[in-house]
């Protein structure tokens, strides 16, 4: 029975066709829809569904979206060989998606969560399975998949305690919405045991699945030039910055500077069209600075370089021995801490590690991160590790071993998913008939 909290979602969602599209049209004036491809947000197809069975993996946003790069590769080994079709919300994924999904697999926006928008995205796709990745639920898609009969299960899931305490207050709704997914899959056994108070039976803690991702990928020309132009300069990175961790990373630079002769900051913001502010932000404090938006590459002179492009982590984790958090330092819960450990980086974060929880304490159980308060400890810190070559190798190595240690996380996944996998008609490799 839909609950009463539900069907008044359902109803005002039917009524809020103009006042949605209004939203898309200021959201694709400040740039945060595409254009080409607005329709897909109203669940106007933007590619036809090829033929064969087809599993729709939605994931909100650019971390959920990296993450499951391994599971759609083992996906696509299944046989007969599926369609994978990726759904998110943002431009920035949707970019992201489009230069790392593997052929078999292709992207869609995600539509906005109204009654004819959903009917029409769910009618044309018509998909055999259904994986949800964390925590984004959105009450009229979930309802489709459940009137449709479609299997669907929750992967990766992760349930802060706000969200818990929340849902708690609506009862029957959450239990109505999550009765939707048929398994869920948790980080962790904390995560695990809130979605069961939820009213979710069968819950299981399989593991983290970001553990499993491949090293973020890096172009060889580009490594080698930015090599050249940077030399045996000492140098730290600061990775996916928030608006107030840009003036830190330049705080922490002219605090060191005078002691670790030559030192570059990298500076790579979690939206690279912030770039130009904050090279202005820096320019202005005096700081010598160059943007790799722009074609530069780190002069000798700069004190300071912004990399403002988007999916070319890989290359300064790879290129600095320290690596920063981003997110961390302002109450944004901080990004993944795997990406700079798979890549050889020693690992320093802020206070505020919330999304990365579960991971965080492992690494900083095993000597492989350091946790600090605030800027004087981000610049203490860096300057340590920068100064003590033996110290930064420890810890890198204790974090790489953490990475390595936790990744078959995407095998537990996929053994847990068999049954609902054998239900869509899927089989693994080498499995008869």
């Amino acid at each position: 029975m839909t609950s009463m909290l539900e069907a008044l979602y359902r109803g005002l969602t039917a009524l809020a066709g103009p006042a949605v599209r209004r939203l898309l049209d200021r959201r694709l004036a400040a740039g945060k829809e595409d254009p080409a491809r607005l329709p897909e947000r109203l669940g106007h197809p933007g590619l036809p569904r090829p033929p064969g069975r087809l599993i729709w993996l939605h994931a909100a946003s650019v971390g959920e979206s990296q993450a499951v790069l391994p599971l759609i590769d083992r996906l696509l080994t299944l046989a007969p060989r599926p369609t994978v079709l990726v759904t998110t919300g943002t431009v920035t994924s949707a970019t992201l998606m489009a230069k790392r999904l593997p052929t078999g697999a292709i992207h869609q926006f995600v539509p906005v969560d109204l009654p004819a928008a959903v009917a029409r995205f769910i009618d044309h796709w018509r998909p055999d399975l259904a994986l949800w990745i964390e925590s984004e639920f959105w009450p009229n898609l979930l309802r489709a998949l459940r009137k449709r009969g479609v299997p669907t299960a929750l992967v990766n899931a992760r349930l802060s305690a706000g969200s818990h305490r929340n849902w708690r207050r609506a009862p029957r709704t959450a239990h109505r919405l999550l009765s939707t997914f048929r398994l869920a899959l948790a980080q962790t056994a904390t995560e695990a045991e809130r979605l069961r108070d939820l009213g979710l039976v069968d819950v299981r803690c399989v593991g983290n699945l970001k553990y499993s991702t491949a090293p973020l990928p890096a172009s060889a020309d580009a490594l080698a030039a930015l090599r050249a132009a940077m030399g045996e300069r000492p140098t730290w990175v600061f990775a996916s910055t928030h608006p107030g961790e840009d003036d830190l990373a330049a705080q922490v630079h002219r605090r060191l500077a005078p002691h670790v002769p030559r030192l570059l900051t990298l500076v790579v913001p979690r939206h690279p069209k912030r770039g130009p502010e904050i090279a202005a932000a820096f320019q202005a404090q005096g700081l010598t600075v160059s943007r790799r938006a722009t074609g530069a590459l780190p002069l000798a002179t700069d004190d300071l370089h912004v990399a403002d492009t988007l999916g070319e982590l890989g290359l300064f984790f790879r290129l600095a021995p320290v690596a920063a958090i981003g997110g961390s330092f302002v109450p944004v819960g901080g990004h993944n801490p795997i990406e700079p450990a798979q890549l050889g980086a020693a690992v320093v974060y802020g206070p505020h590690m919330h999304n990365f929880a579960e991971i965080a304490a492992a690494l900083e159980a095993a000597g492989g991160a350091r946790r600090v308060a605030d800027g004087d400890g981000l610049a203490d810190a860096v300057r340590a590790l920068l100064t003590d070559a033996s110290t930064r190798a420890a810890q890198a190595a204790a974090a790489r071993a953490v990475a390595d240690d936790n990744r078959d996380a995407v095998d537990r996944v996929m053994a847990a998913l068999a049954p609902l996998l054998a239900e869509a008609g899927l089989r693994p490799p080498g499995d008869a008939a």
